[in-house]
């Protein structure tokens, strides 16, 4: 069964390895985008707007590293969400192949396990966007230039129109940050900030 929204916020990766300089894979300044996530959140779940939190489950041994240091092993205190940024209402999606009726169940904020950049990887992601069939779409998190870019090449592919919230996102560098946001620009997305979205 399909249920239609107007508005799906997608909250990406802001799990503690990435957001704070303890963490494992810090995004330095990550730390000052999390108020602002948190006030995304919680203004979806006021207004009946679903989150999407895209969360890394890596296991001990994951190919990922090696291309990135060891992060967000599942199970580790690195891989839990900022707690400002988890609603009350949640479920976890892991990342295999599961049968995803009763999943939502009045969930405010759907947590999809990934293991790898692209969140669309994950088996579960696509099937999820299709069942909430969006009119469009709301990306922020971390990292600008990585998996904040790659949903939102996932989300474009759907034909919906995507916003990157520019002041609740952070990049690793700069000049590449930049050109990920030009990409969704030319691609159809738009660029707001948090005080034009709630």
């Amino acid at each position: 069964m399909k249920t239609v929204f107007v508005d799906v916020f997608f909250d990406i990766d802001t799990q503690l390895d990435f957001l704070y300089p303890a963490g494992a894979l810090y995004v330095p300044g990550a730390e000052r985008i999390v108020p602002a996530i948190a006030r995304l959140n919680r203004y979806a779940a006021q207004h009946g707007i679903p989150v999407i939190s895209t969360a890394d489950a890596h296991f001990e041994d994951d190919v990922e590293f090696r291309t990135w240091p060891r992060h967000c092993v599942a199970g580790t205190i690195g891989q839990h969400k900022a707690e400002s940024t988890l609603l009350e209402k949640r479920v976890v999606i892991p990342n295999r192949a599961c049968d995803l009726a009763g999943a939502f169940g009045g969930a405010q904020q759907i947590i999809v396990e990934k293991q790898t950049v692209d969140a669309f990887a994950a088996p579960n992601l696509g099937r999820i966007v299709e069942r909430l069939q969006a009119d469009r779409y709301v990306v922020y998190g971390v990292v600008t230039e990585i998996c904040v870019l790659y949903a939102a090449r996932g989300l474009l592919k759907t034909g919906k129109p995507v916003t990157v919230v520019t002041d609740a996102i952070e990049g690793l560098k700069t000049e590449d940050s930049e050109r990920a946001l030009e990409e969704i620009r030319a691609a159809g997305g738009t660029l707001v900030t948090v005080g034009q979205v709630v």
